[in-house]
């Protein structure tokens, strides 16, 4: 079945199956649904050179993947892309991957932009200032920021979980139960999601009366190992910490392993929660002491981030400004105690 032949048995012109298929808002949900319903009974699959033809429209999203030599594969990054894919699959969308090293990012988008490969797309790995909202906004592509940037005005389209918020609930929980000493295992220090982490701990902290030591803080790249290597030193010191908040479950598996090396014991002799990324090969609840938590799935991120993109490529209606910021949840469970004597 191609598209003439659809047309001819559905009495409907090309130019509007190809609109139908793609989610214009100009198509009637009456036709809409006449239309994708005679494609699954016929097994009739857009060409995409055809569609984009009709439409102006290749059917995918840009994505700029960040490769550094400490890491050059990211869970959390892969898990995003997941939800992307769900989403994108829905809409017989593709995505264009485009890996790059940190200071290439801007030129690597451009490129995206310019090849005419893509109809949109997102941007992650917030800084400070970032540089690259401005020049997304100089693009002809729809695009929306995955974060924030601090210190710039909020006038572009973003998705962001309260990281403040949430590890400074996540801190007031532990002061409830007792610690005073407090240590953090944080991304890099140059991301705007461990810059608002840290300042919600901090905030907490403040509340009553404490302040977070800055020997007791790493800012590394989130892998296990890291988590391990600093925990480890946090316990050699004189005065160790009680209290332990990590910005990833990736971190918190390293921490737990040096915890549990040296003779100590998660929810006993140290409290710990960590931020949850929903991670499916990294469940918190499945840790030999189940994790307490700060959820907010990233999976999800990635599903609503290629949502907004998807309707923003077919012409929908949306707020240029759009701004969504989701509040993460605090999840009790073992590793969390009364802080000891």
């Amino acid at each position: 079945m191609n598209l003439k032949e659809l047309s001819n048995l559905l009495g409907l012109s090309q130019t509007t199956i190809s609109r139908a298929l793609n989610g214009y808002p100009e198509v009637n949900e009456e036709t809409r649904a006449r239309v994708l319903r005679a494609a699954e009974e016929t097994g009739y699959r857009p060409n995409r050179v055809a569609r984009r033809l009709a439409t102006g429209k290749v059917g995918s999203l840009g994505i700029v993947m960040p490769i550094t030599p400490e890491q050059p594969v990211d869970i959390h990054f892969a898990e995003f892309q997941s939800g992307l894919a769900d989403e994108c699959l829905k809409h017989d969308f593709h995505f264009v991957i485009m890996p790059a090293e940190r200071e290439q990012e801007e030129q690597a988008i451009r490129d995206l932009v310019s090849s005419g490969s893509i109809d949109g797309y997102y941007i992650a790995y917030m800084r400070e200032r970032d540089p690259r909202i401005a020049m997304a906004k100089s693009l002809p592509l729809p695009f929306i920021v995955h974060g924030r940037s601090a210190n710039l005005a909020e006038d572009y389209p973003y998705l962001d979980v309260d990281n403040e918020a949430a590890f400074s609930e996540a801190t007031q929980h532990l002061l409830d139960l007792g610690h005073r000493r407090f240590a953090m295992l944080n991304g890099p220090a140059d991301l705007d999601f461990a810059q608002r982490r840290r300042l919600g701990i901090e905030k907490a902290l403040g509340s009553r009366g404490l302040s977070l030591d800055p020997a007791l803080v790493s800012s590394t790249v989130m892998t296990d190992g890291h988590g391990f290597q600093h925990m480890a030193r946090f316990l050699e010191r004189k005065a160790p910490p009680t209290a332990v908040l990590c910005a990833s479950t990736v971190l918190a598996l390293g921490a737990v392993r040096a915890i549990r090396q040296a003779g100590l014991e998660v929810g006993a002799d140290i409290s710990l929660i960590a931020h949850d990324d929903d991670l499916h090969l990294l469940r918190p609840e499945h840790f030999s002491t189940p994790l307490s938590t700060t959820r907010s799935s990233i999976r999800d991120a990635g599903r609503r981030v290629a949502e907004r993109l998807i309707a923003a490529v077919n012409g929908e209606e949306i707020d240029a400004q759009q701004r969504e910021l989701w509040r993460a949840e605090l999840i009790l469970r073992a590793s969390t105690a009364t802080a000891p004597a």
